[in-house]
């Protein structure tokens, strides 16, 4: 059975913008035997807008830190991370990397305050959203690993660590394979990788299609999958971030509710219909537990769990939200280490381990592959 500690995002048990406290939250974290925190940016940032003058400066983003801080305090749960820090590498506008790099000066002082040693940087999806055929980012590998260097070397002397996380609609990263390939290539001990179960699955989901999947996605996956506890150090994963969807009853395309012109299909249901581990009756669909099983019990990882679960229900303005969602989520929780423990036994039985046969053959995918998005 896993050590791992289990934590849940902030904006997972309710919004600020939609009335949800952070100090209730956090109680609710607490009752429920969470054991950390992940602390969204926009908690900081909803907090600045309550100061005088009512403005992110950075006296008053380092101010909210200090107060997120003695309410995590009060509760006696430690912060798991800051995040998310985004549109960062790439940036063809090199004064606009420079800028970038001036404001992760700034998050690595909150994530001191906030006693966290890590903060999480996803892949670039700026000309996804922007819909445009302009480029405002490089896929050359060369710029991607030199400014992700930058900001390790600068969080280095901080003694914080960064993660570094594929989304599944990023422009030019969006594998894990490729995510993987950057934190190898910028060489730097606090500089990792984030796995999260809903961007690992959703490369091979489509919600724009009535499958639900991309065709002929489980043996792509399950290769995949081999080449993960094939292939990642388990002492450069730094975060796994634990989550389901829903299968969508007809496709995100125009006329659905979800459908947003400005942003992909895979983006918009992300923002909407994520699940908790095991919540099939809800619609949960991925191949969580075949990730899991890779992730836990291949690979051997004890480090932090997080649930960072996006819903419309977060914007609810019900005060029971974040108990429901606490409660859900540990939940999930005990299903997922009753279910990991089955499989450690399965694998373990000597008929089990006979059928499997020999392992498969790793190919290596050259780096300028990987880093098209061509896989």
């Amino acid at each position: 059975m896993t050590t791992s500690k289990l934590a849940i995002s902030s904006i997972s048990l309710g919004r600020a913008a939609a009335g949800h406290s952070l100090r209730n939250r956090l109680r609710e974290a607490r009752h429920h035997g969470y054991q950390g925190i992940e602390i969204f940016h926009e908690e900081i940032l909803h907090l600045c807008s309550t100061m005088t003058p009512s403005s992110a400066i950075p006296e008053n983003q380092l101010k909210a830190a200090k107060q997120i801080k003695s309410w995590c305090d009060a509760e006696r749960l430690p912060v798991a991370s800051l995040q998310p820090f985004m549109h960062y590498e790439g940036l063809l506008n090199r004064d606009e990397h420079r800028k970038r790099l001036a404001e992760l000066a700034l998050w690595l002082r909150m994530a001191k305050i906030l006693d966290t040693d890590m903060i999480l940087i996803p892949s670039t999806f700026l000309k996804v959203v922007l819909g445009s055929e302009e480029d405002v980012t490089t896929g050359i590998m060369a710029v991607i690993v030199s400014d992700l260097r930058a900001a390790a070397d600068t969080a280095s002397s901080m003694g914080i660590r960064i993660a570094y996380e594929a989304l599944c609609w990023g422009t030019h990263v969006n594998t894990w394979e490729q995510s993987w390939e950057v934190v190898r290539l910028v060489d730097r001990p606090n500089f990792g990788l984030c796995l999260d179960t809903f961007n690992l699955g959703g490369w091979f989901a489509d919600p724009a299609a009535s499958s639900g999947f991309i065709p002929g996605w489980k043996p792509q996956f399950e290769q995949s999958m081999r080449r993960l506890g094939e292939t990642v150090d388990v002492e450069r994963l730094f975060l796994v971030q634990l989550v389901d969807a829903t299968r969508m009853d007809r496709p995100i395309a125009r006329g659905h509710e979800l459908h947003d012109e400005s942003q992909p299909a895979r983006m918009s249901w992300a923002r909407n219909r994520r699940l908790f581990y095991g919540e099939h009756d809800k619609g949960g669909y991925l191949p969580v537990k075949e990730m899991c099983d890779v992730i836990f019990n291949e690979l051997g990882y004890e480090g932090w769990v997080s649930f960072e679960l996006f819903h419309e229900k977060l914007w609810d303005r019900d005060e029971g939200v974040a108990e429901e969602m606490a409660g859900r989520g540990m939940r999930a929780w005990g299903k997922l280490l009753r279910d990991l423990e089955e499989a450690k036994m399965k694998v373990e039985e000597p008929s089990s381990v006979m059928a499997c046969g020999p392992a498969p053959a790793f190919v290596t995918t050259p780096a300028h592959v990987l880093i098209s998005g061509n896989l």
